[in-house]
């Protein structure tokens, strides 16, 4: 999905990301690609997720990255060339994680969407439609392949959809959908992107194999 997307857009936008060190991210690529061919594959889709988001108009635009070296390293780099605020992750598993930002994020400004930097699919237009969305629902989900999402917006804050998630599984979107329902609130999904995690994904992405090599 192309093209400019929806103007008069209002919250903000975080992203996800991990300092790209070689041997702490993607762990899961690494008997395919080793080490720094990993590392370099994570580069190139932490470059994609904040080049998309840096389209959208009228978004404030932030980047929660946690491994962050005391000079700056990759993440703060990046935040400057796309014009993010750069922030630090809290401890915690990923849901306390993500309910800290978008609860601390939503305290300030809302709606709030969060994004990770594994899903070589993100389109201004998709992340704009997320906000689009979030202007009579809820909460929206990007639906990843995986059974997990790629994306998650709110209005407002709830630790509900994030406890008891079995995070780095294929339940995770189906126990957030069934906490949505208990909540009773409104949301929608937009289409299933693909994340890439595990070697069988490369086939589904080999320009991305090459870029690692």
């Amino acid at each position: 999905m192309r093209g400019k997307p929806t103007p008069g857009l209002a919250g903000t936008l975080i992203c996800f990301a991990r300092e790209p060190v070689a041997g702490q991210v993607k762990t899961r690529l690494i008997p395919a690609l080793g080490a720094e061919g990993a590392a370099r594959l994570y580069r190139v889709l932490l470059d994609l997720a904040l080049r998309a988001g840096a389209e959208l108009p009228g978004v404030e635009r932030e980047l929660w990255c946690t491994g962050a070296t005391p000079g700056g390293g990759r993440c703060a780099e990046l935040a400057d060339r796309y014009g993010l605020a750069l922030r630090h992750q809290p401890e915690g598993d990923l849901g306390e994680r993500m309910e800290s930002a978008l609860t601390e994020t939503l305290a300030r400004a809302g709606p709030a969407v969060l994004i990770g930097s594994d899903c070589p699919e993100y389109s201004p237009d998709y992340l704009a439609s997320a906000f689009t969305v979030l202007e009579t629902a809820d909460a929206v989900l990007g639906p990843a392949a995986d059974g997990g999402y790629v994306l998650i917006g709110l209005r407002r804050p709830t630790p509900a959809l994030f406890a008891h998630i079995p995070w780095g599984t294929g339940l995770v979107l189906e126990r957030t959908r069934a906490a949505l329902r208990g909540l009773g609130w409104s949301w929608a999904e937009l289409p299933t992107l693909r994340d890439l995690d595990e070697p069988e994904d490369l086939r589904a992405f080999p320009e991305f194999a090459d870029a690692a090599r």
